[in-house]
């Protein structure tokens, strides 16, 4: 984690040396599109994942070094996370575990509901931009680099209710009973605090009076595991990002 810190820094220090042109402003909102993707794990909390849809927003610092390069820093508000529906697991709580002799509890129980992780992060990523000439008022450009970012709060909000099982087939239900997951919980603190990752976007900008305003589309992914207790599977963030936005010179 702290070589990915260093060498953010830096760059962003030199940016600032580097700088000694122009220089812009830029504002943008739009769409997060995150998901949770868990790679080889075989940890079935960590499984079954989909996208689902956020805000993010952003402002960032452009130091033109050249006609066609500059340094981008940005500080953006990211929402993470993903959403599952139906089957899945869960770890069981104490008055479930009372229920089984000692030394025979199951590390996962199985129902069907509705969750929602939402996990939303203050993100800062640095990025080399390159531009590609268009027409007299019309640009693109390309932009990427790495980010760390800081977690600022993390939900899971579950809903439904179903009979609980052993199995994910369901061939061994725990009762007949239906058991309620109507949940908000706060589960901030069982994630790591900081993150690292790559960002990047294509972007196509249109010139007017002080400024500019554009349109992008990329995404970031994060390289750190986001849960803190291995029980809780292991997960990583990325997300698909599209934003609207307005620069301007200084």
């Amino acid at each position: 984690m702290k070589k990915y810190i260093i060498l953010l820094y830096i760059t962003l220090s030199a940016s600032f040396c580097l700088a000694q042109t122009k220089t812009e402003i830029g504002i943008k909102a739009g769409l997060s599109i995150p998901n949770l993707t868990s790679g080889s794990s075989a940890n079935p909390v960590s499984n079954g994942y989909t996208s689902r849809l956020d805000g993010d927003a952003a402002i960032h610092a452009e130091f033109h070094i050249g006609k066609s390069f500059s340094i981008q820093p940005q500080l953006e508000y990211s929402s993470q996370g993903g959403k599952k529906n139906g089957m899945q697991a869960f770890t069981p709580p104490d008055e479930i575990l009372q229920q089984f002799p000692a030394g025979q509890a199951p590390t996962y129980l199985y129902a069907e509901y509705k969750s929602i992780a939402k996990i939303n992060y203050l993100m800062l990523p640095v990025l080399a931009k390159y531009y590609f000439n268009l027409k007299k008022k019309w640009g693109a450009y390309f932009a990427g680099g790495p980010f760390i970012s800081y977690l600022l709060n993390a939900k899971n909000i579950t809903k439904g209710s179903s009979i609980v099982y052993l199995d994910p087939k369901k061939t061994q239900p725990l009762s007949s009973q239906m058991l309620s997951f109507d949940s908000k919980d706060n589960v901030t603190s069982d994630l790591h605090r900081f993150n690292a990752g790559i960002s990047g976007h294509l972007g196509v900008d249109y010139k007017v009076a002080g400024g500019s305003l554009f349109i992008e589309a990329g995404g970031n992914y994060g390289f750190i595991d986001i849960q803190k207790n291995n029980l809780d599977g292991k997960n990583k963030t990325g997300a698909a990002v599209i934003n609207l936005g307005y620069q301007f010179k200084l």
